[in-house]
């Protein structure tokens, strides 16, 4: 059962569960609990909570933004997916990113944003490994469910179950993604002791 979730675009959300998307960017909610250069997500797996509020349609790929719609809190909520991040890179080149930009949703402008905000913390890119909940679960949305932020921790009661869902991804397809991901970006290491 996951009692926590990750607010997120609901465009990004529909995309992870259809396969079309299988990367997020994010400059926080990244801890190195491993030690120096081994970077993680707080929250590893997750239910994928689809919000509206903040979402802006322009930030979308033209192809893509007829279905990003910028609306307010809706009365309830249905979770009809999970997230397991895979793998995370730091991206330290725009034309490493760049390379890759059939693999995600946004516009250049975004792009330049989330590499300029706060430019002395690393930009990072997830790969997310997406399943579909075999149950979808429809909640009510309380107020502390609001807000803009990364993390939701989900009342007693409106965890997901997760135990039983569909990847989205074959393994060889999502193996292939982490390969391409790897040639264009490179592998995280820590840095090495000096000697």
């Amino acid at each position: 059962m996951l009692d926590i979730a990750l607010k997120e675009w609901a465009i990004v959300c529909d995309l992870l569960l259809e396969g079309r998307l299988a990367v997020l960017l994010r400059k926080g909610g990244i801890d190195e609990t491993g030690g120096p250069g081994v970077f993680e997500l707080e929250h590893p797996r997750f239910a994928l909570f689809p919000s509206w509020a903040h979402q802006k349609p322009g930030m979308i790929k033209e192809a893509l933004r007829g279905r990003a719609q910028e609306l307010g809190e809706p009365a309830t909520i249905t979770f009809t997916g999970i997230g397991e991040a895979a793998k995370i890179w730091q991206v330290k080149s725009r034309a490493a990113f760049d390379s890759l930009d059939d693999l995600h949703c946004w516009t250049r402008p975004y792009v330049d944003m989330r590499f300029e905000y706060k430019p002395d913390r690393p930009l990072y890119l997830v790969a997310l490994r997406a399943h579909k909940l075999t149950q979808p679960k429809t909640i009510a949305y309380h107020a502390q469910y609001a807000g803009c932020r990364s993390w939701v921790p989900l009342r007693k009661g409106d965890g997901v179950d997760d135990s039983t869902t569909q990847p989205v991804l074959s393994d060889a397809d999502f193996d292939r993604l982490l390969s391409r991901i790897d040639a264009a970006i490179g592998e995280v290491r820590p840095p090495q002791a000096r000697k």
